[in-house]
């Protein structure tokens, strides 16, 4: 009998054009013979699900359940395809869990931690994990020019604690930027961490568990024609992203290493992508993203077809690991 895979998309935050995008391949590239598969929108003001015609179905919150032409359908699993709040903040795994709905991402307190860039790099930095200096700062708090000078120096990179897609990033050069720098990044989220500027190769590895296994995709170098990896080098065809990356043999172990081993110590489960830039020949993390990009245009799709694995593969093996994780 065929399973009803929940894939939700859109979100509370500025990615939620790219979640529905993420969605609707998700949708697009699920084995039919195998799942029926619900468009599942999430937003502040309504949960629906929509069906190939747009027509909207609300979603019964009390147990994730929609009732479509008198027929109530619940599902048994859920793909969780939503980037930024509340899918990838932990919000949307605690409902899952406390709803006993196997879902593809991390669990709750893993979510929330990556979210977090601050919390994540603090976790991490006893194990020895490289990464730049850093400077945090709250809405309301001073802003302490000289201090933020002191501590990353600059250039220097302003970014929204909790966001993603480099929405609320600002790259500064000088003490009379920081001001606006720091105003668009508190539109995004009330913690910023503003980090020094490391100037090296910029690579982005993906590690997902695949049939059972923690593995590690082709590593993806990324080239970008503006002053940074941004949205438009992201998602508007600025940037080059050459996958396999262009490392020695050293670069490629140590970092292959370093991703798995951030994945083990972390216990993330189902897909990561974390970024890394190589400084003095060591790789240096930037980030984890626990919902990466699921378009054609996203990089670890991308990581995964240069291992061979297809995008309905990679879709339905995550239904499957998260199906088995609950067993």
């Amino acid at each position: 009998m065929k399973k009803n895979i929940a894939i939700i998309m859109g979100g509370y935050s500025s990615e939620y054009l790219i979640s529905l995008k993420s969605g609707s391949m998700v949708y697009d590239s699920l084995p039919k013979t195998r799942y029926n598969a619900y468009c599942i929108h999430i937003f502040k003001d309504k949960w629906v699900y929509v069906d190939d015609d747009l027509k909207e179905y609300p979603v019964n919150k009390a147990d994730f359940s929609v009732l479509v032409n008198s027929t109530k359908i619940n599902f048994n699993c859920v793909f969780n395809a939503i980037h930024g709040a509340p899918g990838e903040d932990g919000t949307m795994q605690a409902y899952f869990d406390l709803q006993s709905i196997p879902h593809t991402s991390c669990d709750m307190y893993q979510a929330a931690l990556t979210f977090n860039k601050r919390d994540c790099l603090s976790v991490l930095k006893p194990y020895g994990i490289l990464m730049a200096d850093s400077y945090f700062l709250n809405l309301g708090d001073p802003v302490d020019t000289s201090a933020i000078e002191k501590a990353v120096g600059f250039p220097c990179f302003v970014k929204a604690n909790k966001a993603g897609s480099s929405f609320g990033v600002t790259k500064v050069y000088s003490k009379a930027d920081l001001p606006s720098a720091i105003a668009t990044a508190f539109k995004e989220d009330d913690e910023l961490i503003i980090e020094s500027f490391l100037e090296g190769t910029e690579v982005s590895v993906g590690v997902i568990r695949y049939k059972g296994e923690i593995t590690v995709l082709p590593i993806t170098e990324i080239i970008t024609e503006n002053d940074f990896f941004d949205y438009e080098a992201k998602y508007l065809g600025k940037s080059q992203e050459i996958t396999p990356a262009r490392l020695n043999k050293s670069q490629e172990t140590s970092v292959r290493k370093l991703a798995k081993s951030i994945y083990t110590i972390l216990k993330l489960d189902g897909f990561s992508r974390s970024e890394f830039i190589f400084k003095d020949g060591q790789p240096h993390l930037l980030e984890i993203n626990t919902i990466p990009g699921l378009t054609k245009e996203s990089i670890l799709p991308q990581q995964a077809a240069q291992a061979g694995i297809s995008m309905p593969d990679l879709f339905d093996n995550a239904i499957q690991e998260a199906l088995q994780k609950n067993s």
